[in-house]
């Protein structure tokens, strides 16, 4: 059995998704489990540093255990054969949801909390992500798992400071080495995202895009979801501080919301954010070599649902 891109012992059935990088399609294993099997470009394996980050995921993706990450099953790393085969989820990615209706904050934590439980397991592993974002959170059975680990590295061995433009942290602008302060920063992007419907920051240049991060704040999360607990939206802002020392962990941010879900009283479980410090404004700082500027943003979430619509992944799957 021998997928049409010549990768033995699978047999694809159709393409789930086409980046710049690599084909993703579903197929089935010798043993008839449905996988999601990632094939580079015949040009990704030309570019050494494309190459590089591809066998970067590859290798991590077969070394990371956790239900919160996404597991993978099989792969080769380098040559013409590289393949990676990862465990399948059917209901694809958190950006997907978004494009269908806003989450609801139940779901919103749900869904945060186990992106916060992800990165804590992989800081403990002394492991930085550096590309938390929605297209790469997965949703099966009512839960997410956090994938694409082609710019992640072990902090002891360094790594090349990366990011996607609207997760990315102040520092990693300036070009300075990311942290685990940074992956949590990502996350709060994504919270705010998930919960206020929008991102914090939006701008139509990389440049722009650079300095509201470095420069600007965004509009209070309370100002967008104002019946959200009070502990939520001081956990989220404190995610978003411009000073890495000033975030908290993800362990934190995910009891925050594990409090959440249960509807405890959140009013005085965090304590308030200290003072936020002035950061330099971006002098002749060059695009970040390891991220591309990009042309137009990317698309904002949709409004809320219309009235009538009942989006709810997690509960149809109850019983």
């Amino acid at each position: 059995m021998t997928t049409d891109g010549g990768i033995p012992g699978y047999r694809v059935l159709r393409a789930l998704g086409r980046g710049q990088t690599s084909l993703v399609s579903l197929a089935v294993d010798e043993r008839g489990q449905k996988v999601a099997l990632k094939i580079p470009h015949p040009e990704t394996l030309k570019d050494s540093k494309a190459a590089e980050r591809f066998g970067n995921e590859v290798r991590l993706s077969l070394r990371l255990r956790h239900p919160r990450v996404v597991e993978g099953l099989a792969g080769t790393a380098f040559g013409a054969g590289a393949f990676l085969a990862m465990q399948y989820f059917p209901e694809g990615t958190l950006t997907r949801w978004m494009e269908i209706a806003r989450l609801t904050p139940e779901e919103a934590y749900s869904v945060g909390a186990d992106i916060a439980e992800a990165l804590a397991y992989l800081h403990a592993q002394d492991m930085i992500h550096q590309d938390v974002k929605a297209q790469n959170v997965y949703l099966k059975d009512g839960r997410a798992a956090l994938g694409d680990f082609g710019s992640a590295y072990f902090a002891s061995q360094g790594g090349k400071p990366a990011g996607s433009p609207f997760y990315m942290a102040p520092e990693i602008y300036l070009g300075e080495t990311s942290s685990p302060a940074s992956d949590v920063y990502s996350l709060g992007v994504l919270l705010y995202e998930m919960l206020g419907g929008r991102r914090p920051h939006v701008a139509a240049t990389y440049d722009a895009l650079m300095a509201a991060h470095l420069n600007a704040y965004p509009a209070p999360l309370a100002s967008l979801a104002p019946n959200l607990p009070a502990g939520v939206t001081r956990v989220v802002e404190r995610a978003l501080a411009k000073r890495a020392s000033d975030r908290p962990d993800a362990q934190t941010i995910h009891d925050m919301l594990v409090r959440a879900q249960g509807k405890l009283t959140l009013s005085d479980a965090v304590a308030a954010p200290p003072p936020a410090a002035a950061v330099p404004p971006a002098k002749a700082v060059g695009r970040h070599g390891a991220t591309p500027a990009p042309a137009k943003p990317e698309p904002q979430p949709p409004a809320p649902e219309p009235r009538g619509f009942s989006f709810n992944p997690f509960k149809k799957r109850k019983g």
